[in-house]
This record gives structure tokens, C-alpha cells and sequence, in this order.
């Protein structure tokens, strides 16, 4: 008797503490918009109630049909490695999400379905995979894992189920703020950044530039005989155009680079912690990329017409020292690559030039 007392108490004091778990989690994941720290939360939190070592969140993507590891605890790097698959009718992610309840299991050695190479080789012995959903959209699966079997109880089952439902939404808002916060910051035509964010971005860059001592360029580029091209073509070929160089613009230059629709046919990149040399060459791997791809682009406008830009470059601390000086000189050298026959990189040349 004395016992099954001891048990119920045990009981009630575990359920009390994972509601206190589920409103602590959920006072954070209410007052932010943050994504990242949205899911770390949500995660810490799910870890918590089912007293699991690991775990991670995936985000789906209804559009491709896949899955994005976004955020993960208690994993090996080379598990998180593998950080994105399809879903695949018949696979277990299919099957996970078509459930569209807990997916409990207790022992993946005794379940035929768990081939999952990576999961076994991590040692995973034991998980729950929760689709988070919101009404019908599926915006990820919630995974807490053990490297033991286990045997999960049901109160922290529902506790889980209960942390899923506001996670749910709270992913769900985090995402659309994030949404919203880049088509404020993006051109919607070319998908870059526009005018607005290159301002408050090379403020920062440049900030960063100065108080680390590094170098930072700034590569701005203008279409060539853009205004002729609309006469003749027509605004709707010229947006194609401008569409087209957006892309290129995003796929030559680096990771750590950023593109910018400047206004019109301007276009502007920042390029942190980068000298002269490697930022000519950059500029030139530009115009060449456009100059040779441009016929994929306008071939069904006019297969004969090539599409080329003249380019600006400055560096900070070389050619100004502060972002009205780097603006006006880049303007300068654009001027001058346009005035020396357009399709070329202008710079101005220092007998200091050396990197």
C-alpha cells in the first residue's frame, strides 16, 4: 500500500514538473520570433520531459518534398553532417509524418523498419518522432533519442504531445516573421538584396572592418546599353535580364559575399575581409559569367544580343574610410569602366598595391 502511494506521488510530482517544463518552455517560444531560438527551446524542453540525452528538430519543406536538420543536442558532428533527405513515399520520414501522431519506439534492434544506417551507427537504441503540425501544414519533426532501450511512461507522452501542439505554432509564427523580415530586405524581382538592406549592411560590414582591422570591397556594376535593350525589347525582356544577372551575381560570388540590387540596372556586392587583387578578380569572374551565360538567358528574346556590365571596385581602407567616400569613389570607377568602352573592370591603381 505504502508503495503504490509512493508510486502515485512519484507520479504527480513528475507530471507537475513537466508542466512546469511545458509553461517554462513556452513563456520563451511566446515572446520570441528568433527561429533558432524558437527550436533550441523547443528542443531543451522536449529533452527535458522525456529525460532523453539527444535529440533534434527537422523542418519540412512542402515544395521539395524534404526535410532540413535545423537544430540537434547530444549528436555526433558527423551525424549532423547528414543534414537534409527527401521524403520518400513508403520511407520512415514518410511514414512518420503520414501517422501524424507520436512515433514511439522503444527498441530499434527489435523494429525491422529501422535501417537507418547513420541512426545505428550513432548508437541510437530508442526514440519518439513527433510531426509538428498546424491544422494540416507540417512544419517539421520534433526527435528526442536515447543510445538505451527504453520504455517511454505515458504521462510524459502526452506531457510531449502538449509541448508539440504550441511548438507547432510558435515554429509556425517564427517562420512567417522571417518571411516577412526578408521580402522587406529583398528585391522581389532578382531575389538579392535590395537598396535598403545594402545601406544598413555596409554600415555593418564596415563597422566590423574597422574594429577587427580587416579589408572589405565593395564591387559595384551596371548593364551596358540597358536603356537601348528595354527600348527594343520591351521592360518585360529587361526584367528577364535583370532577373537572370541576380542569379549569376549570387552564383559567382562567395558564401560569405553578399549581392544587392542597387536601384535599376545597378547592381552592388560586399565582399568582407577581402584586398584589391582578390576583389578585381572577383569583379572579373563577374563580367565574364554574365558576358558568357548571357545567351541562355536571352535566347528567347533575341538570340543574337550579348549582355555585358561595366564594374566599379573599392576597397575599405585603401580607397576611403568611410561609406560616403567608398561610394563615391566605386561611383567613380564605374564612371570611368563605362567612359573606357564599357565591358571592363576599373579600379584605381597604387603604387602600394600588393597583397
Amino acid at each position: 500500500m505504502a508503495e503504490a502511494v509512493l508510486d502515485e506521488q512519484t507520479r504527480i510530482a513528475d507530471e507537475l514538473r513537466e508542466m512546469r517544463e511545458i509553461l517554462s518552455v513556452a513563456q520563451v517560444v511566446v515572446s520570441s520570433l528568433d527561429l533558432d531560438e524558437v527550436l533550441h527551446v523547443i528542443l531543451c524542453g522536449a529533452m527535458a520531459i522525456m529525460e532523453t540525452p539527444a535529440g533534434s528538430i527537422a523542418l519540412y519543406d512542402e515544395s521539395v518534398s524534404s526535410v532540413h536538420l535545423r537544430v540537434h543536442a547530444g549528436l555526433s558532428d558527423e551525424f549532423a553532417t547528414k543534414n537534409r533527405w527527401l521524403v520518400k513515399e513508403g520511407g520512415l520520414t514518410h511514414h512518420i509524418l503520414e501517422q501524424g501522431g507520436l512515433f514511439v519506439v522503444e527498441d530499434t534492434d527489435k523494429a525491422e523498419f529501422f535501417k537507418n544506417p547513420i541512426a545505428i551507427g550513432e548508437g541510437i537504441r530508442s526514440l519518439i518522432a513527433v510531426p509538428l503540425k498546424i491544422q494540416d501544414k507540417i512544419v517539421g519533426i520534433l526527435y528526442v533519442d536515447d543510445f538505451k532501450p527504453r520504455r517511454f511512461q505515458e504521462h510524459r507522452l502526452r506531457a510531449l504531445n502538449i509541448l508539440a501542439s504550441f511548438a507547432s505554432m510558435s515554429i509556425n509564427n517564427a517562420q512567417l516573421y522571417a518571411e516577412t523580415q526578408k521580402l522587406a530586405c529583398t528585391d522581389g524581382l532578382t531575389g538579392i538584396y535590395n537598396h535598403r538592406q545594402f545601406k544598413q549592411m555596409l554600415f555593418e560590414e564596415l563597422s566590423r572592418a574597422k574594429r577587427y582591422n580587416k579589408k572589405m570591397a565593395v564591387i559595384m556594376l551596371d548593364i551596358d546599353n540597358f536603356k537601348l535593350f528595354n527600348d527594343s525589347y520591351g521592360h518585360p525582356a529587361g526584367d528577364k535580364v535583370l532577373a537572370a544577372l541576380g542569379c549569376l551575381l549570387k552564383k559567382t560570388l562567395r558564401d560569405s559575399d553578399f549581392a544587392f540590387r542597387y536601384g535599376g540596372e545597378e547592381f552592388m556586392a560586399i565582399l568582407p575581409e577581402t584586398g584589391i587583387t582578390s576583389a578585381v578578380a572577383a569583379a572579373n569572374r563577374i563580367a565574364a559569367a554574365i558576358r558568357e551565360n548571357s545567351h541562355h538567358f536571352l535566347a528567347e528574346i533575341t538570340p543574337d544580343q550579348k549582355i555585358t556590365v561595366s564594374i566599379g571596385v573599392v576597397v575599405y581602407p585603401r580607397d576611403g574610410a568611410d561609406e560616403v567616400s567608398l561610394l563615391h569613389v566605386v561611383d567613380d570607377m564605374l564612371y570611368k569602366a563605362k567612359a573606357s568602352g564599357k565591358d571592363r573592370v576599373c579600379f584605381r591603381k597604387k603604387l602600394s598595391d600588393a597583397e
